[in-house]
């Protein structure tokens, strides 16, 4: 510690240490102060982009829900345009894709789904589009399809059985009896959805053999 006989020594001193790095101080209280403003702008930003997906995401809802199919594409279309980085525009295309089938359109189901399984951030959303996915493919007759993007997928936690009966149902649709029952099994084994909807299916098959 320097001891300083008077104060204008002291002084001096102050005066020589704030004219050697006193920029630097300034700046870096500046660039402080912008990253902390910066953030709070960023959260600010954030928050109200999601409060008006959410505000679109629910008018899309409802449209859904009264059977207003344009209206309700309508609104999904402005989701995936304009909340792109949101999770309420898979959510959308999810509504969407089942608004297209009861419409009877299966190539515009495909279409959203696709969407879901190529850009969705949440993994469980992406398992979710890929089995109506492979559904809609499946009563489309593309049954190579169906088996092919379960297969790219399989690897999405939590989604195991369901997955397995997919590929039992292809498997079925295609003729490979023995094929369907093993899949089937490996999807009640593994805990799949509906299980006894997958053991009447087991109870139609072929006796083995």
């Amino acid at each position: 510690m320097i001891n300083y006989q008077t104060d204008e020594e002291r002084a001096e001193a102050i005066k020589k240490w704030w004219k050697e790095n006193g920029i630097s101080v300034v700046a870096g209280v500046v660039v402080g102060l912008g990253a902390i403003f910066g953030w709070r702008a960023w959260n600010d930003h954030r928050d109200s982009v999601g409060q008006q997906a959410s505000a679109a995401f629910e008018q899309l809802l409802a449209s859904a829900e009264t059977g207003d199919a344009p209206s309700a594409l309508a609104q999904s279309k402005l989701l995936a345009e304009e909340y792109s980085s949101t999770t309420y525009a898979a959510l959308a295309a999810l509504v969407e894709a089942r608004v297209e089938i009861e419409e009877g359109n299966l190539v515009g189901a495909r279409a959203a789904l696709e969407r879901v399984v190529s850009d969705s951030p949440d993994p469980g959303l992406t398992g979710i589009a890929v089995l109506r996915l492979a559904r809609v493919l499946i009563a489309s007759g593309d049954l190579e399809a169906a088996a092919a993007v379960v297969e790219k997928h399989e690897d999405v936690a939590g989604f195991a059985g369901a997955f397995a009966a997919i590929r039992g149902d292809v498997a079925k649709a295609q003729g490979r009896t023995s094929e369907a029952r093993s899949a089937w099994q490996d999807a009640l084994a593994a805990g799949a959805p509906d299980p006894e909807r997958l053991r009447l299916k087991l109870d139609d098959l072929p006796p083995a053999g």
